[in-house]
Order: C-alpha cells, then structure tokens, then sequence
C-alpha cells in the first residue's frame, strides 16, 4: 500500500480578501480597489508564481492603468507581511506560495526547470518532533526543500542523448 502525501485541506475563519482587510484597517490602511484586485487575482487558484507572472495575469488592468506596477510590488510585500503569502528563493527568482488557509508541506525543486512539488509527509514530522524533543528545542515551524530533477526533465535528457 503506498502512502498518501497529498496536502489536506485547512479550515479557516476568514477568506483571504477578508483577513487581508483586516490587516490593511489594523495599521491604517485603505482598501483600494487595486489592493482587492490584486489579492482576488492570487487567490484566484492556487499556483507559485512570481512577479512577473502576476504582472502577467493583470496585464489587462495594468494596460489600462487601472493597476500600477509599483502598486503590484508593495502589496505582494504587504500580502505577505499579512500572513497570506510565503515569499521564497529559488536561485535568482522569488516565488510566491499561498501560506494562509493552506497546510502545512514540503516542496521538491527540480534544479533544471524550477518546478515544485508539494508534499506532506507525517513521517518526516514524527523524525522532526522526536529530534527536537531529544534536544529540548520549540519547533516555531520548518520548511524542506529536496533539490533534484524532475521526470519531464529527465525524459528530456534521455531524449537529447
């Protein structure tokens, strides 16, 4: 029988447009219709994507002008000041991943085409809790990447050989 890594599902209180307000009032700021658009915009399906993708997706409203590039820039950093957003590092990019009312997981990155795999694993979570019980040490959180290459990829190779 093989296992099930697949991520659950996570219940929360708020829709992210509803908790992004939250946050945005908490500190002073206002809900412009350009911060909703952007922020329903990435919630619209889950996805890592960059920037420049996101740009991609708005390129309508931002050709319109209804949408700045620099108002794109500050609220991604204001997505993920939020908790809604996890900025990661991958090389030279930074992508982007939903964090609010989605599970905790794992990714493999595959280093020729940059393409992540979400996984949960509960085994790698026992190991993880029973390494830190043996050093006395509070997990605040942890996040695993396992570096390789992925099958498209590796067919591709074959081919090219």
């Amino acid at each position: 029988m093989s296992e099930d890594y697949s991520l659950r599902s996570v219940q929360v209180t708020l829709p992210p447009l509803a908790r992004f307000t939250q946050f945005l009032q908490a500190r002073g700021k206002r809900v412009t219709e350009q911060r909703r658009l952007i922020v329903e915009m990435i919630y619209s399906h889950h996805a890592h994507f960059d920037a420049d993708e996101l740009m991609g997706h708005l390129q309508d409203l931002i050709a319109r002008r209804k949408i700045s590039r620099p108002t794109v820039y500050r609220t991604l950093s204001e997505v993920v000041e939020a908790g809604l957003l996890r900025k990661m590092t991958l090389g030279r990019r930074r992508v982007y991943e939903h964090d609010y009312g989605y599970p905790r997981h794992d990714h493999l990155h595959c280093e020729m085409c940059n393409k992540l795999i979400e996984f949960h694993s509960e085994d790698l979570e026992r190991i993880r809790d029973a390494v830190a019980r043996e050093h006395e040490f509070q997990i605040i959180g942890h996040r695993m990447f396992i570096s390789g290459i992925c099958a498209d990829c590796r067919k591709l190779d074959e081919r090219k050989r």
